[in-house]
């Protein structure tokens, strides 16, 4: 008896940080994660991947989830640090539109697993608006400060998605 993706994936989170830690502000992704990955305890059903700019190499990572969280810096011109939200439904009125300076390869990725078929039915991203995205190491104080309560949405969600995350 064979075994379909749906039940392959069925339960799996993934959470995917992505950006590029040289480039100032677009290192948001990984820091969430790394913080995320310090402070609490995630179930075993939730994997935690720091992207980069992968791109396309990410294809079967987000196909082989049900569900993907983003956690990026997402540049929707509002001011630097502001909350960024952007729901499964959301997404494709920004394909066509610089979000993210590495978003081409990861916008691709997303039309591609929805052309697929293989998009999970649930599919968020969480950032915020970055400052500074130029070739400097570290975060702009305005998107740092930001960091703990974007965590706490990370955890959030996780926990309205149904996965018990406990502090660690």
């Amino acid at each position: 008896m064979s075994t379909s993706r749906d039940e392959l994936r069925a339960g799996r989170t993934l959470v995917l940080g992505v950006g590029n830690v040289l480039m100032g502000d677009d290192g948001l992704g990984p820091a969430v994660l790394a913080r995320l990955l310090q402070e609490w305890r995630l179930p075993p059903e939730v994997s935690c991947l720091d992207g980069g700019t992968g791109g396309l190499a990410l294809l079967p990572e987000i196909e082989d989830a049900e569900r993907v969280l983003l956690i990026d810096a997402i540049d929707v011109g509002a001011a630097p640090g502001s909350d960024v939200v952007l729901e499964r439904g959301e997404l494709p009125r920004y394909f066509g539109l610089r979000i993210s300076p590495h978003e081409v390869g990861l916008m691709d990725l997303l039309a591609l697993a929805e052309l697929r078929g293989s998009l999970p039915r649930e599919v968020a991203a969480l950032g915020v608006q970055p400052g500074r995205v130029a070739p400097s190491p570290g975060l702009s104080d305005a998107v740092a400060g930001r960091l703990p309560d974007l965590v706490r949405r990370v955890v959030e969600r996780l926990a309205e998605w149904g996965h018990e995350v406990r502090p660690g």
